[in-house]
C-alpha cells in the first residue's frame, strides 16, 4: 500500500514542481543558458529528486530544458528559426480559420470575443500578464469557432510552445493599444464575411507581433543578464 499510495503524492509534487520551473522560464527568472543540478533544485524545494527529475524531464521533451550526463540541466537558448517557423504555422491554421469562418452556412458563434475586445477605450485591460492571456484566448477562439477539433489541438499546442516569447509583446502599453485596435477590426470583418480584408489584417497582425516580439525578446534577455551580472558575488 505504501508504493500505492506514495506514486500520487510524488506525481503531485512533480506536477507542482513542473509549473513552478516552467513560470520561472517564462518570467525569465531562469535564463537561457542558466545551469543547475537536480540536487539543488531539490534542495531549493525542500523535496526528493524523484519529482524533481520527472518535472525536469517533462520540461525536456517539451523544449524547454536539455540535459547532460556531465553537465547536467540547462535551459534552452531561443531557438528564433523554430519559433519563426511556429508563427508562420500559426498564419497557416488562422488564416484557414477566417476562410472558414465566412464561408460557413451558419454565423460562427464569436460573442465571447466580441465581449472581450469590442469595448470603449476606457474599459480596454491594460495589465500586459492578462492582456497575453486573453490574446492567446482570442486567437484560440478563432480556430474553435470552425468547429473543427483537430485544428483547435494543433493550434493550441502551437500557441503553447510560442507563448514564452510571445507574452513579451505585451510588455509595452502602445503593443497593447495595437492588439485591441487589431483584434477588434478583424471581428468586424469577420462579422461582415469580408474573408479577404480578413485574411490581410490577421496576416498582418501576427507578422508585426512576431517582429516585435523577437526585438523586444532581445532586449529583455540583455537586460536581465545584465541585472545578473550587477548583483554582488
Amino acid at each position: 500500500m505504501k508504493g500505492v499510495t506514495g506514486r500520487p503524492r510524488t506525481n503531485a509534487l512533480a506536477a507542482s514542481l513542473y509549473d513552478r520551473l516552467k513560470n520561472e522560464i517564462f518570467s525569465f527568472c531562469l535564463l537561457p543558458g542558466d545551469r543547475f543540478t537536480e540536487n539543488q533544485i531539490a534542495e531549493r524545494f525542500g523535496v526528493s529528486r524523484t519529482p524533481v527529475r520527472d518535472a525536469l524531464y517533462r520540461l525536456e521533451r517539451e523544449g524547454y530544458l536539455q540535459v547532460s550526463f556531465r553537465s547536467g540541466w540547462a535551459v534552452r537558448s531561443f531557438d528564433f528559426t523554430r519559433f519563426e517557423q511556429l508563427y508562420d504555422l500559426r498564419v497557416v491554421l488562422e488564416l484557414a480559420a477566417v476562410r472558414k469562418i465566412c464561408e460557413a452556412a451558419d454565423m460562427a458563434d464569436l460573442s465571447a470575443l466580441k465581449c472581450a475586445w469590442l469595448v470603449p477605450e476606457s474599459e480596454r485591460v491594460s495589465d500586459g500578464i492578462v492582456v497575453a492571456a486573453m490574446d492567446e484566448d482570442f486567437h484560440q477562439g478563432l480556430v474553435r469557432a470552425t468547429g473543427n477539433a483537430e485544428m483547435a489541438a494543433v493550434h493550441q499546442d502551437v500557441s503553447e510552445k510560442i507563448r514564452i516569447i510571445r507574452r513579451l509583446d505585451f510588455t509595452r502599453a502602445d503593443r497593447i493599444q495595437a492588439t485591441y485596435d487589431e483584434h477588434s477590426e478583424l471581428l468586424r470583418l469577420l462579422m461582415q464575411r469580408k474573408a479577404a480584408p480578413a485574411a490581410i489584417v490577421l496576416k498582418s497582425h501576427i507578422e508585426a507581433s512576431k517582429a516585435e516580439v523577437r526585438k523586444i525578446t532581445l532586449h529583455m534577455l540583455h537586460e536581465a543578464r545584465q541585472q545578473a551580472a550587477d548583483l554582488p558575488s
